[in-house]
């Protein structure tokens, strides 16, 4: 592979690369998104400078981790490939006091929260997950980037994969593309809002998450959850909870206490962990199965059909 830049980046630290990037992958047909033969993870992405491809891998044994990019935005791809992966994280402070959060913490000790940035590229995917299954909301995203996206620049790895729309793309999406999707009427509207204010959401990556969440909660169609979801991988923020998400309560209330919770119950638990509830329902959800189930499985939705 040639033609582009490269870096290596030594963290001292172990390094987890799939688990860590694994938020950014929105299922194993994401076009952004991919893993090859060599255990290797390329990413395609829309940058200040242009659209880039970036390939990671790690070297254990020399404690490296290397990125090579192609395209307008390889420099400031590879700039932001520590934060990528979780040089901005700091878990010092986290007392893991449950013994599950022990386990996973020693289990999985090359795990951070990535910090992407990218707050537009994040939030499209996030918007299509409202209320709705992963399974759809993963469908609806490959058709929309097959129909919108651009290929990725790059090596023939690279060439397979497909870089976001910018936000005036975006915003320019007809009613019957979303329809096509599967995107009903509330989700396409809260896209095409945030894509009209996408310089000013943007911005919030150098002011802190506390600013994105308040822009993001202002505009109609993003609440609680969806910003939570945003923030997670966006600002790599430790502490913001998907309140209001179908499956996290039970999962955490499980893994924690022995029993299904709600909201309510899920945050006292949390409770203890301020600063770090996010990381905690992370690891949980890395470490702990899921609860038993009680509620029929979420029916999908065809909302081409009407």
């Amino acid at each position: 592979m040639s033609d582009g830049l490269s870096r290596r980046w030594s963290p001292g630290r172990p390094v987890d690369l799939f688990r860590t990037l694994a938020p950014l992958r929105r299922g194993t047909g994401d076009p952004t998104f991919r893993m090859d033969e060599a255990g290797a993870i390329w990413r395609a992405a829309r940058t200040p400078n242009g659209p880039g491809t970036l390939r990671i891998s790690a070297a254990p044994a020399a404690g490296e981790v290397l990125g090579q990019a192609w395209g307008p935005g390889a420099a400031w791809l590879l700039e932001q490939l520590p934060a990528l992966c979780g040089a901005a994280d700091d878990p010092d402070n986290f007392q893991p006091a449950h013994p599950i959060l022990r386990e996973a913490v020693a289990r999985y000790p090359g795990f951070r929260l990535t910090r992407a940035g990218q707050l537009i590229d994040v939030l499209v995917p996030c918007v299509l997950e409202q209320k709705t299954t992963g399974r759809q909301a993963r469908a609806s995203y490959r058709e929309l980037m097959r129909r919108y996206g651009a290929p990725a620049p790059g090596p023939v790895a690279g060439r397979a994969l497909l870089v976001p729309p910018d936000p005036a793309t975006w915003a320019l999406v007809p009613s019957w593309a979303w329809h096509r999707a599967g995107v009903e009427p509330a989700r396409s509207r809260a896209i095409v809002t945030a894509m009209k204010h996408a310089g000013r959401l943007e911005g919030t990556l150098t002011m802190g998450s506390s600013v994105a969440d308040q822009r993001l909660r202002a505009l109609p169609g993003i609440g609680v959850w969806t910003s939570a979801e945003i923030r997670q991988r966006s600002f790599g923020d430790p502490d913001a909870v998907s309140v209001g998400d179908f499956h996290l309560p039970a999962t955490v209330g499980w893994a924690l206490a022995g029993e299904r919770v709600d909201d309510a119950g899920m945050l006292e638990l949390l409770a203890p962990y301020a600063g770090h509830r996010y990381r905690v329902t992370a690891l949980i959800e890395l470490c702990a199965g899921p609860a038993p189930r009680r509620a029929p499985r979420l029916t999908i939705q065809n909302h081409r059909s009407h």
